[in-house]
């Protein structure tokens, strides 16, 4: 199954003091939407995302049809909808679905088997 790139995303309090905060650590922004309360910070081919407000708890994030480089996928690569029917033929209960009959961006959600909260984000 191929998920796409990964990163992390952390539910925030103060976006400005978490982007200055991870800064201080090396990241760099890669996508400054503070209008609209996320961003994207990146070191080397390390991903985070900010949010603040914007997800519920902090959460593993895969995106399907990008290279970690944020970058579309060349060729052919799985849509989330075949992830989600994969998934639920064995058995994994997700607690977000998406319209199976539809194309394009979409998302699911699901928790591990801890309780770590998992986001596969199709932007295309």
């Amino acid at each position: 199954m191929a998920l796409g790139a990964f990163s992390m995303s952390l539910n925030v309090k103060d976006l400005a003091a978490s982007i200055a905060f991870y800064e201080t650590l090396g990241f760099e922004v890669a996508g400054d939407y503070s209008d609209q309360g996320w961003a994207i910070l990146r070191d080397g081919s390390t991903t985070l995302g900010l949010f603040g407000g914007h997800i519920q708890t902090n959460c593993l994030t895969f995106n399907p049809g990008w290279t970690q480089d944020a970058q579309p996928v060349e060729g052919a690569w799985e849509d989330v909808r075949a992830i989600q029917a994969r998934l639920k033929a064995a058995g994994i209960e997700l607690t977000s679905e998406c319209d199976p009959e539809r194309e394009g961006p979409a998302h699911i959600a699901l928790t591990d088997p801890d309780g770590n909260a998992i986001l596969i984000d199709q932007h295309r």
